[in-house]
């Protein structure tokens, strides 16, 4: 069997998403594929994975005509489910939905898409997030649903001592995103300024793609940076290739610090569960996807306010008995419920379900 997925860009946490699952499928004898319409950073992650970069419809055509792919899974672009129609393409279409940003705007999209979907796609795809399993009821009403966990590398993803990121024994709080409104990035600067004035060791680094951001939102963020006088403990960091992270996940773990995760709303959330498989305490706002992931005080902490967010990092900081315990159930949950095993046999279900035999 042979499935192509499909995605704007090669980027963030689609990127991770699809380079995983194509090796989770590869392992039980499905040849998978990626196409994004646009280049990206995360192609450097990607040199065991066959993918094609094009937006050019003669090229998808040709594409589309020599590998003969038994399903599409157009995740998040619901014109492609169209587009690949008009290219002679007659196979099963499914339509994915991974995050679609704050819930306005999934509302919004799915509204408008609902109808293309319905046209084009024989079923529809998401993480069983709430909001997304709502929005699946309330737009796509007709449409075969299937709700499937998303994959985490836990091999390599794993604890990895890295003493040299940080020498000078720094306490660090990260961040991981892009500048954008859904990701909340001044929720983190807000929390990390408050606990600079108490902790004079403190380093902030934050990870995110330079090259994606919403228009303005850097201006905001280089003004909001200086209005808190945070310039020298901040390192910016974009772009770092896929498997360097357990380093640096593992030495903010080290370090006695956290990654706080901020964002309005989340499909999925890739950030904290790698940081949970590194062993890296999690702090984050309650964006509903993060609730596979974290139940509070047991594997992560939840907050809502600056104030609360500030009150849990310091208990974090502070009482390494809890942190410990955190770190530990958190790192056994990832293990336990987001294997590639467990998602290759979703995905060979969905399949079945469909008509086609995965196995010949």
């Amino acid at each position: 069997m042979k499935i192509l997925f499909t995605y704007f860009i090669a980027s963030g946490g689609i990127e991770t998403l699809n380079r995983l699952r194509c090796r989770a499928l590869r392992q039980v004898g499905i040849e998978a594929h990626v196409l994004y319409l646009w280049d990206g950073a995360g192609r450097q992650n990607m040199a065991d994975i066959s993918h094609f970069v094009t937006n050019d419809d003669n090229e998808m055509r040709t594409i589309l005509a020599a590998v003969h792919y038994d399903a599409i899974i157009v995740t998040c672009d619901h014109l492609m489910l169209q587009r690949i129609r008009g290219l002679g393409y007659s196979g099963v279409h499914i339509y994915e939905a991974q995050g679609l940003g704050t819930r306005e705007q999934a509302s919004g999209t799915l509204a408008f898409a609902s109808q293309f979907i319905r046209l084009y796609a024989q079923a529809a795809i998401s993480p069983p997030t709430s909001h997304l399993m709502e929005l699946f009821q309330t737009y796509l009403s007709g449409v075969h649903p299937f709700y499937v966990q998303n994959l985490i590398d836990t091999e390599k993803f794993t604890y990895t001592k890295a003493g040299w990121l940080n020498p000078s024994g720094s306490l660090i709080l990260g961040w991981i995103g892009r500048l954008e409104h859904n990701k909340n990035w001044s929720l983190f600067l807000q929390i990390a300024a408050s606990l600079s004035r108490s902790r004079d060791n403190l380093q902030i680094w934050m990870f995110e793609d330079a090259n994606i951001s919403e228009p303005g939102e850097r201006e905001k963020f280089n003004q909001t940076v200086h209005d808190l006088g945070l310039q020298s403990i901040l390192t910016l960091r974009s772009n770092i290739p896929h498997d360097h992270m357990p380093h640096y996940l593992s030495t903010i773990g080290d370090s006695g610090g956290m990654l706080l995760s901020t964002s309005f709303i989340e499909g999925f959330g890739y950030a904290v569960a790698e940081a949970m498989s590194c062993g890296c305490p999690v702090l984050s706002t309650d964006s509903d996807g993060v609730r596979s992931f974290i139940d509070h005080n047991r594997t992560g902490k939840f907050f809502m306010t600056v104030e609360e967010g500030v009150r849990e990092a310091n208990e974090l900081i502070d009482n390494r008995p809890v942190t410990d315990y955190i770190r530990a159930q958190a790192k056994q949950h990832i293990y336990n419920h987001f294997s590639f095993a467990r998602y290759a046999a979703d995905i060979v279900n969905i399949m079945a379900a469909l008509g086609l035999r995965p196995y010949g």
